[in-house]
């Protein structure tokens, strides 16, 4: 595996042949960002159509926790929704272009946001905000849109290729007050001891190790406690952060909730539980736009099977009770 690329990496340090795909994904990208965006739009909406065809082992994830999560559908509603969860994330993949390619001011007239007052308000507390939001396929574009608004900083994971790592800092770095790997604890709670907001997404399975095994859509998820834990260090105010691609699919709303009354409570799985309740209203709101293509239910409580095997999935067996 490619070690992360370092803080001060240099573009002239991956002129090699094994980044020349990267280069040419991203000088595809690069172009595309110039086009006008209705263009842009539907281009993403083709690329997703496409991934729906070929990308058998995304889909599959796609089918199993569409399945998971909402029992209720018909088959033929379950597979419409993986179906326009790829488009999302084909126009989505358009959106990252804009981010890191384009001028935000550019977009200003397509945002619109509710709440941003709490917010404004939260910060003026003076111990920092932790704003809290899940993984749509509009994150990288609204965090763009929401640098117009508000200053914040931005949590990260590292990429396994250090060009595309090093592309995704430096398209970041445009907007946010800091870039934030998620491994790096101490700068993310200075940062909120200084009292930046530090935007953080909570959906991610890291692991057993760094979780608690709670309720998603009535599945046992492994949901992690550093969104407790980050809160606790200055008692920062917590805010969940919602964000969508309105129907036009040619502009964008953000909504900011109140603080979190009692938050965290010192219980892990009932602060667990009480972000994954967030998370699942923003889902059902929009279902096609999250991404429900990564493996959200990668780690199981033991005991329990792998539910991404290539075999049916009865949501009613899936737990053991």
């Amino acid at each position: 595996m490619a070690r992360p690329a370092k803080h001060d990496a240099k573009l002239s340090d991956f002129l090699g042949p094994r980044y020349w795909p990267t280069w040419l994904g991203y000088g595809f990208i690069w172009c595309i960002a110039r086009l006008p965006f209705a263009w842009q739009m539907a281009i993403g909406r083709a690329l997703g159509l496409l991934s729906y065809k070929i990308a058998r082992s995304r889909r599959h994830i796609c089918e199993v926790n569409i399945a998971l999560c909402f029992p209720e559908l018909s088959a033929s509603e379950q597979q419409k929704l993986v179906r326009d969860t790829f488009i999302s994330n084909g126009i989505g993949v358009m959106e990252i272009g804009l981010a890191w390619c384009r001028n935000p001011e550019d977009f200003r007239d397509r945002v619109t946001a509710t709440g941003l007052e709490n917010l404004v308000a939260a910060q003026a507390q003076g111990r920092g905000v932790l704003l809290v939001s899940a993984h749509f396929s509009t994150i990288e574009f609204v965090g763009c849109l929401m640098s117009l608004l508000h200053p914040f900083d931005v949590t990260y994971r590292y990429h396994k290729n250090p060009l595309f790592d090093t592309l995704m800092k430096r398209g970041r770095q445009r907007h946010y007050g800091a870039v934030i790997e998620r491994k790096e604890v101490r700068h993310a709670l200075r940062r909120l001891k200084e009292g930046h907001v530090v935007w953080y997404a909570a959906d991610q399975d890291y692991g057993a190790k760094y979780s608690v095994f709670v309720d998603f859509f009535g599945i046992k998820a492994a949901t992690i406690t550093a969104t407790q834990k980050f809160a606790s260090f200055n008692n920062s105010p917590v805010i969940f952060l919602s964000h969508y691609r309105n129907p036009d699919n040619a502009s964008y709303h953000l909504y900011f909730s109140e603080p979190l009354p009692n938050f965290p409570t010192g219980d892990e799985h009932v602060d667990a539980r009480r972000i994954n309740e967030l998370i699942e209203e923003a889902i059902v709101r929009e279902p096609a736009q999250y991404i429900w293509l990564h493996r959200r239910f990668k780690s199981r409580p033991p005991g329990m099977p792998n539910l991404y095997r290539r075999q049916p999935v009865d949501p009613s067996k899936s737990e053991s009770q």
